[in-house]
């Protein structure tokens, strides 16, 4: 007979202890999960949620690009999103702008593609965003112009009670990388459904290549790294402002300011958590100290230090 709970008998995802988090997040570097949940359907992950205590935190990760986990680990749990809360469709829309829904573990890119491919433009920039539909969805991500909630016209959430909302955008709090829901509680995002107009395949295809080229050309791609570390202050640029204070190339341990591209600390190959942590702060504390403008931090640390 099982020692298990009877409600974690009837999970049907994938359970386990002391998960390392440095394989699911892109810095490559971190402590390990108490718990985490792969989950096989929508329905399993609300089952998953109902077994957790009120207290426990919970954490949910789709490509882990705006993430670092601190080395002592996460006590709690962490819910992963990519290839498990999959799948996007065409709902309909109008002859003008066509909607798309699209599930909180789809990689970004994935969407812009199939909205060319089936009719629809103004999703291009969506191939220079490193993460999944819920990731953007969660901080309002954006590149090259484009948003994340302009699309936006609906989403699912669960809550900790494994409870299912949809909520419309006037639910949240929307600005720049920020996105807070005006409903008491925990929700996380399953899915949203996007609106963009109509296009042609070819073109919006053109337009995905040269972006990507720009990024491969500008960011440092082929080392572990997290996406943009600081948000852009009003009418200025965060990589412009670490540039000024001589901070490319600077190192803690094997943590570095990437030299191609100041609002990128990269895992130079033998970085821990706490190696990034520090570079961060002191790229924090430097441009304060010497320009007055305080950046705020894009990415999310989480978990206790070792």
């Amino acid at each position: 007979m099982s020692d298990q709970p009877p409600l974690l008998e009837n999970l049907r995802g994938t359970l386990r202890a002391e998960e390392p988090m440095a394989k699911h997040v892109t810095w490559r570097a971190g402590g390990h999960a108490r718990t985490s949940y792969h989950p096989a359907s929508v329905p399993d992950l609300c089952a998953f949620l109902r077994t957790r205590a009120p207290d426990e935190p919970i954490l949910f990760v789709g490509l882990g690009s705006n993430l670092l986990v601190r080395d002592g680990g996460f006590e709690g749990s962490v819910v992963f999103t990519h290839r498990a809360l999959t799948g996007i469709r065409q709902e309909g829309g109008n002859q003008l702008r066509p909607t798309f829904h699209a599930a909180a573990g789809v990689p970004a890119p994935h969407l812009a593609r199939y909205v060319a491919k089936h009719g629809g433009a103004g999703s291009e920039w969506l191939v220079g965003i490193p993460g999944t539909i819920g990731g953007a969805l969660a901080m309002n991500a954006g590149c090259y112009g484009g948003e994340t909630w302009n699309h936006v016209i609906a989403v699912e959430t669960v809550d900790r009670n494994g409870n299912l909302n949809l909520r419309q955008p006037v639910d949240f709090d929307v600005g720049y990388r920020h996105v807070a829901s005006k409903h008491p509680g925990q929700e996380w995002f399953l899915s949203g459904v996007f609106v963009f107009e109509r296009g042609e395949e070819a073109p919006a295809m053109k337009r995905m290549a040269k972006l990507l080229r720009q990024r491969v050309s500008s960011q440092p791609l082929n080392q572990p790294n997290a996406g943009s570390v600081f948000r852009n202050p009003p009418g200025d640029f965060a990589a412009r402002l670490i540039e000024s204070c001589a901070l490319k190339g600077v190192n803690i341990g094997g943590a570095q300011v990437s030299p191609k591209h100041a609002n990128f600390i990269v895992n130079t190959g033998t970085a821990s958590a706490a190696d990034i942590e520090a570079l961060i702060d002191l790229v924090q504390t430097t441009v304060r100290l010497r320009t007055g403008i305080d950046l705020v931090r894009e990415v999310q640390v989480v978990g206790k230090a070792k």
